[in-house]
């Protein structure tokens, strides 16, 4: 099984900054590609930030400017710098990766971390 462990998370100002990192167990990270999304309860989980197996960036509307996102394939790692957070980005953050077809599977999967809490306080 896959796993991807997050950490990271907590409670900081409006203003402040936190880094949520991901850690994955799976052999072929490299070609794999990642990303961030989040979830506030009554709402449909959303893209935050993804980066593709060719290091290409994308990000949603709402974090351009204020969020980074970068992965270290070395070291199996997924990392979101996150600045100038507002209240609104309070939600659960969840890591995913998507495993692109190779060997015998046609499909890409996805796999997803447990989820970790950020809040940003008034």
């Amino acid at each position: 099984q896959v796993r991807l462990v997050e950490s990271g998370g907590g409670l900081v100002q409006a203003g402040g900054s936190l880094t949520l990192s991901c850690v994955a167990s799976e052999s072929h990270f490299s070609i794999s590609h990642l990303g961030w999304y989040r979830q506030v309860p009554g709402k449909q989980r959303e893209l935050v930030a993804r980066i593709t197996s060719s290091h290409t960036p994308v990000y949603a509307d709402s974090v351009k400017g204020r969020f980074a996102i970068s992965r270290d394939n070395a070291r199996n790692t997924v990392t979101l710098q996150m600045n100038s957070l507002k209240p609104e980005d309070t939600a659960a953050y969840y890591c995913n990766l998507q495993s692109p077809p190779f060997g015998s599977r046609r499909n890409e999967v996805n796999y997803w971390g447990q989820g970790i809490q950020v809040t940003v306080s008034s």
